[in-house]
């Protein structure tokens, strides 16, 4: 590895070596080291994180961490056959709810992406089908001007096409920078820098899983 890159680990004094910022906050760490990059096949959990990385616009994802809770009970576990039925009541109720960030267009968001992933389960046979679709072939580069110092990217073609094609179907609150973020976490491309102890671990759970495939 560069040594230009080696600032981007972090041993810590549990000897785990992480990325630089899974170190931070505890938790972070265990965000980092149980979740982040994991590939996930759950209909529920894809669509939390995309829920949830639309709450985080503007905000860190620190305090969209500190608040799942909140979210998974205030959005019913994230089951968008449920969310999809929720309506203006839901919404004022929302608004009241001070455990989650109460922005109305983004819980309104919310409700609509939910009507959308149904449309995507009728047409793919499930939203893991349709979302591990976007699974890039090889590692991509940052698209545009690289902004801060961040050794990943944060926006790529094939982020630019989900986001474009998501809003297409009239989902909500889901950019093109939000997308890559969503990739990461939910394991389409493993951006956990080499010589990161889940860097390996990561990469051997997407050669185990076993991918849905449009129906």
């Amino acid at each position: 590895m560069p040594d230009s890159l080696r600032k981007y680990l972090h041993t810590a004094e549990d000897a785990v070596t992480r990325c630089w910022w899974g170190s931070d906050h505890l938790d972070y760490r265990c965000y980092h080291d149980d979740e982040w990059g994991h590939p996930e096949t759950s209909d529920i959990r894809l669509f939390e994180k995309i829920c949830l990385e639309g709450f985080q616009s503007g905000l860190s994802w620190l305090t969209i961490l500190r608040k799942r809770e909140n979210f998974r009970k205030a959005f019913v576990g994230f089951d968008f056959n449920k969310v999809a039925h929720f309506d203006e009541g839901d919404v004022e109720r929302l608004l009241q709810n001070e455990g989650i960030v109460r922005h109305r267009g983004k819980i309104e968001a919310t409700i609509n992406n939910a009507k959308r992933a149904l449309e995507i389960v009728d047409e793919f046979g499930s939203l893991a089908a349709y979302i591990w679709e976007w699974e890039p072939d090889s590692p991509e580069p940052h698209v545009g001007k690289a902004g801060g110092d961040n050794p990943r990217p944060s926006i790529t073609e094939t982020s630019q096409a989900l986001s474009k094609d998501l809003k297409k179907r009239g989902w909500k609150f889901f950019g093109p920078t939000t997308a890559y973020a969503f990739m990461q976490a939910m394991g389409l491309v493993n951006d956990h820098m080499e010589g990161c102890d889940s860097r390996e671990r990561v990469a051997a759970l997407r050669r185990e899983i076993n991918i849905p495939r449009r129906k």
